[in-house]
């Protein structure tokens, strides 16, 4: 007999990551494949096949986390030829672990900390070979844990070695407490004011990316450059709490969009930890958080 909850009803999940995913990248997030358009060499459309290709994957009962994350790369890599999604990934395969163990939404977050603390070296090999058939970027050499090599730890302790510079690495290391604490107050701040999942969405992307400037980032073009991007969007954040969705809005939304591409730097860690935003908002809808149909 199955459990109540989550796990009864374990198919729609497959429907809420493609839908988080959808979100994600049609909403404006400067720097990043967005509503304003392609960057980087991709497409809005790559990222919408490769969440269509990723759902059913990752979706599967009985699947460790290592299982899903080396599955969902090679199914993005039947629809895409870049890397779309490694973050996203990693970041959804132990959140989907969590929520078909969950015995109802309100348990998510206990269900999660079973999930990361279960992590083996199994997992950490797969997800290793998963990250290198994704090929991401600005990944260079690591004096331990090097992903081009097999592990010697669990896929938790790699995360917690590699949490201090790596945000998404974080949330393993603090059971996801960013995603938590930090986007889905913003997300439900965004929702309630102006009742528009994509503006919310927006907001949660600013969110992030002004308080963890971007390990992405980060990594490529280093830190001042990292606290630079951080700091103009704590300076938008703020624009867009007091002024709301608008054309005055956008146009700075746009404007910035373009300088962002046009210097190649792309705040892709903040993109995916928003996407695990709107996967946990939608798994743990409350009455005051009904977005999923909006």
């Amino acid at each position: 007999m199955t459990k109540p909850g989550v796990q009864a009803t374990w198919p729609n999940l497959a429907r809420i990551i493609e839908w988080a995913c959808r979100v994600e990248v049609l909403a404006p997030k400067p720097g990043n494949v967005n509503a304003y358009g392609r960057g980087h060499g991709m497409e809005v459309e790559d990222f919408l096949h490769s969440a269509q290709a990723i759902a059913p994957v990752l979706s599967i009962p009985g699947k460790g986390v290592g299982e899903r994350i080396l599955a969902a790369v090679i199914a993005t890599k039947t629809v895409v030829k870049t890397n779309t999604n490694l973050g996203i990934i990693l970041l959804f395969s132990p959140l989907a672990r969590a929520t078909l163990e969950a015995e109802k939404p309100a348990t998510l977050r206990q269900a999660l900390t079973t999930v990361l603390a279960r992590l083996d070296i199994d997992d950490a090999r797969l997800a290793y070979q998963g990250i290198r058939l994704a090929q991401p970027g600005g990944m260079g050499h690591s004096p331990a844990h090097d992903i081009a090599e097999e592990p010697q730890v669990t896929l938790l302790e790699a995360m917690q070695w590699a949490a201090e510079w790596d945000n998404i690495a974080r949330q393993y290391h603090s059971g996801f407490g960013d995603i938590f604490e930090l986007g889905i107050p913003s997300l439900l701040e965004g929702f309630a004011k102006w009742e528009n999942i994509e503006w919310a969405t927006t907001l949660a992307y600013l969110t992030f990316l002004a308080t963890l400037p971007d390990s992405l980032v980060r990594r490529k073009y280093g830190a001042t450059v990292a606290a630079q991007v951080a700091q103009k969007a704590s300076q938008i954040q703020k624009q867009l709490i007091i002024q709301g969705p608008g054309f005055q809005m956008e146009t700075k939304l746009r404007a910035w969009d373009q300088a962002l591409k046009r210097d190649l730097i792309n705040p892709g860690t903040s993109a995916d930890l928003t996407a695990a935003t709107l996967l946990v908002g939608a798994l743990c809808q409350t009455s005051e958080l009904k977005f999923l149909e909006a």
